[in-house]
């Protein structure tokens, strides 16, 4: 029979994987759209842009794949379905004739703020160990920055 510590430290390790297992679904989503981003883009400093950006969520999966490692985890390896629908979303729009950089840039900005939200929800809701926390923390410096990049790209697009 567990001790009440037992229990409570078992559920905290249950939602604290949860939680990183959630994330890293959604790095992986944000690298593949940045992919898809970088394939539809006409603006060749825009592609160079969203391959920086695909890049950065690779590396952001890479060290929430290491931390779930690290709590003797087995780490998802691919995005959701409802990212795949989201790619196909941009696909459709950008091939209907509009502006793609425009929309390509309006559906990153949306997708880098969903996020932060996301982010910023887990690490309220919950109490992670101090290293989890510094990697999620500067993981959300990097999307805020992100987000101004994508904002001053609009503005000449």
């Amino acid at each position: 029979m567990k001790t009440t510590r037992e229990s409570a430290r078992e559920e905290s390790h249950k939602k604290v994987t949860h939680d990183l297992q959630e994330l890293l679904e959604k790095n992986y989503d944000a690298e593949k759209d940045y992919r898809t981003a970088r394939e539809r883009a006409e603006s060749k400093s825009l592609k160079e842009f969203f391959k920086k950006q695909a890049v950065r969520r690779n590396h952001f999966a890479t060290e929430i794949d290491k931390e779930l490692h690290s709590l003797n985890e087995h780490p998802k390896d691919s995005g959701s379905t409802v990212g795949k629908l989201k790619r196909t979303w941009i696909n459709l729009k950008t091939s209907l004739g509009k502006d793609a950089d425009k929309v390509l840039l309006e559906e990153c900005l949306r997708g880098e703020k969903n996020s932060l939200e996301e982010y910023e929800k887990k690490l309220k809701m919950e109490k992670y160990p101090a290293k989890i926390e510094e990697l999620l923390r500067r993981h959300i410096l990097e999307i805020e920055e992100t987000i101004s990049e994508i904002k001053s790209l609009e503005d000449f697009h």
